[in-house]
């Protein structure tokens, strides 16, 4: 006898409203009316409050956080559960307190669709207006809105229609159209899973009703690939040889075979095998919301927070400018200028606000003109610039690609949405080039006099490639030849960097742009003195590669590879082969040198 499985529909859904407007009452009554709980539980919470002298609420079957308990107020995210004949729900009970917005926000961006609670006596509040905009922001497109606690208004009809006018003016302000308005009382179990007599005159259906009505959105194993790297693995052992490129599928399908490009490095390969952890046999194929690994057919060196697609799909967008909307958390105001951190997907960059083109106050909607800081639960339209280009996608389009955290210092400050890439007029890495040309204050001697007297083109000799493969030794034999005959040559090795003027960064990937640009700065330094100087960097990409260029333009770099290259898009001056001796290697880099009168007067 065989039993058919049938996959169960499932729906996450977020309860959001201003404080004390009734969420975890309703959501226990919800919890209670379909059936949902834990079989005695509303027995044994009743016995409690009995226990305890104190009346029976449905909202204490949530009072599971010990601050909740105390406090009176929700302030973390609780997750749910219920049922009804159509589909599973996983609700999210995000809190009401303007202190706690930022945690709000964390659970809105995982729903599908919300539902908004106002209290009939106290009607709309500023919270009630903030929730509805975040919403928004964070492109919930299915809502119905709940005016709770009727019985304290005496079922009024007209009380229920004034707050519906109100809030609904508002929404039309935002673009966002509810589903339904809905009179309740979740204390009394009025309208939530069924008609209510004591409102005859509402017509509508019950609270129920519509969230089954609420449509799913599409699947995601029917929209684009989308992979964002985590992490790479490699094996070394008993000669595997695999590079295990990690991370969860958040949209589409990967099967075996597929040709993938890699953003914003484009770089391009086909996949060889999927793999999860304790599983076998592996699939051959595989949908969205998986935790995989992936191995690809060729040698491709790409790092964690790049973005894998299908070649065969739309492809993401790629910029280093680009355009958002914000919501700001952050205790001290966002400005101009100031360095952040931005977290979209598994990408890390640094990250700069170029420009406010609009801020609102989310609680009446008041725009405020001309504004040159975002502050503490402001809402802003605004232009960012980040260092290097990143991959993303509209939020409209794929939202896991599409929404992004701004940290600052070690605190997530802001939440958004992208809206879309934008053609620069100028890069932020222009922008900081153009403020340091033009204060830097030149010597009386020229570069020619300084080439003249040291027999030499100054320049930047770094030395690239994967790790171990002896890229620092044949950086400090380079610096010995060089300087045994008579050059001015200096090695800067990266960890001397790493404990000296970078001391204040991490090791940590998102670190590594600052660590860049540090390089950059201090090589422009010794060029200008008319030095050779020499370095190494392990895995050296193209983005990377092209902001040091731009640190030290008009003095050149040569870039000479070991190994396999890490490259996509960038020409390497010298390809050295990672098998050649390093006496082989530093005799190929001093001819290169001589034959590109980068040495003046050296022989060999």
């Amino acid at each position: 006898m065989s039993t058919i499985e049938t996959k169960i529909e499932q729906m996450n859904i977020v309860i959001v409203g201003h404080v004390d407007h009734g969420k975890s009452t309703f959501i226990g009554r919800l919890l209670a009316d379909t059936g949902s709980l834990p079989e005695g539980k509303l027995d044994q919470v009743k016995a409690t409050c009995k226990k305890n002298a104190k009346p029976f609420e449905y909202a204490f079957l949530l009072d599971a956080l010990k601050d909740e308990q105390s406090q009176g107020i929700t302030i973390d995210v609780a997750r749910c559960f219920f049922k009804t004949p159509k589909r599973h729900y996983i609700i999210i009970d995000a809190p009401g307190h303007i202190e706690f917005l930022k945690n709000m926000i964390t659970g809105a961006a995982r729903a599908e669709a919300a539902v908004l609670l106002i209290d009939a006596a106290e009607g709309v509040q500023e919270n009630s207006r903030r929730h509805g905009y975040m919403a928004s922001l964070l492109g919930i497109k299915q809502l119905i809105v709940l005016v709770n606690k009727m019985d304290l208004v005496d079922y009024s009809q007209e009380r229920f229609e004034q707050i519906q006018r109100e809030y609904q003016d508002f929404l039309s302000q935002i673009n966002v159209q509810a589903k339904a308005f809905v009179p309740i009382s979740a204390f009394q179990g009025e309208q939530v899973t069924q008609s209510s007599e004591k409102m005859p005159w509402f017509k509508g259906p019950d609270v129920l009703s519509l969230i089954d009505g609420f449509e799913k959105e599409t699947e995601k194993s029917e929209q684009s690939t989308r992979f964002p790297v985590q992490d790479i693995y490699k094996f070394t052992e008993e000669g595997d040889d695999r590079r295990l490129i990690a991370g969860t599928l958040q949209t589409g399908q990967l099967r075996v075979g597929d040709p993938v490009v890699f953003y914003p490095s484009e770089k391009t390969s086909t996949i060889k095998s999927i793999e999860q952890f304790n599983v076998s046999p592996q699939a051959d194929q595989i949908d969205a919301g998986s935790a995989i690994g992936v191995c690809v057919d060729t040698q491709i060196y790409i790092r964690p927070g790049e973005l894998m697609c299908r070649q065969d799909e739309a492809a993401p967008l790629v910029g280093d400018t680009f355009k958002a909307n914000l919501f700001w958390l952050g205790k001290k105001p966002m400005l101009k200028d100031k360095k952040y951190k931005l977290k979209c997907g598994s990408a890390r960059a640094t990250l700069y606000l170029k420009e406010i083109r609009n801020v609102l106050d989310a609680s009446d909607l008041k725009s405020v003109a001309n504004k040159q800081q975002i502050d503490r639960h402001d809402v802003a339209e605004c232009v960012f610039q980040t260092l290097k280009p990143i991959a993303f996608d509209r939020s409209s389009d794929i939202e896991s690609t599409g929404r992004f955290v701004i940290v600052d210092g070690y605190e997530i400050a802001g939440g958004g949405i992208m809206t879309d890439v934008l053609a620069a007029e100028s890069s932020r890495l222009e922008d900081v080039l153009k403020r340091r040309d033009y204060a830097w204050e030149t010597g009386g001697i020229s570069p020619t006099k300084r080439a003249q007297r040291f027999g030499q083109t100054p320049q930047l000799l770094l030395i690239t490639g994967q790790e171990g493969l002896g890229k620092i030794a044949l950086a400090q034999a380079l610096e010995n030849q060089l300087f045994e005959s008579g050059k001015s040559a200096y090695y800067l090795g990266l960890s001397n960097i790493l404990s000296g003027v970078s001391r204040d960064l991490s090791h940590q990937v998102e670190d590594r742009d600052e660590h860049i640009r540090r390089l950059g700065e201090l090589t422009h330094l010794f060029l200008d003195a008319g030095l050779l100087l020499i370095s190494s960097v392990t895995e050296l990409d193209d983005a990377e590669a092209s902001v040091l260029k731009a640190l030290i333009a008009p003095m050149p770099m040569t870039l000479i590879n070991v190994g396999p290259t890490c490259f996509n898009k960038v020409p390497v001056d010298l390809q050295i082969d990672e098998q050649d001796s390093q006496e082989k290697q530093l005799a190929q880099v001093l001819a290169y040198l001589s034959q590109q009168k980068v040495l003046l007067d050296y022989s060999i």
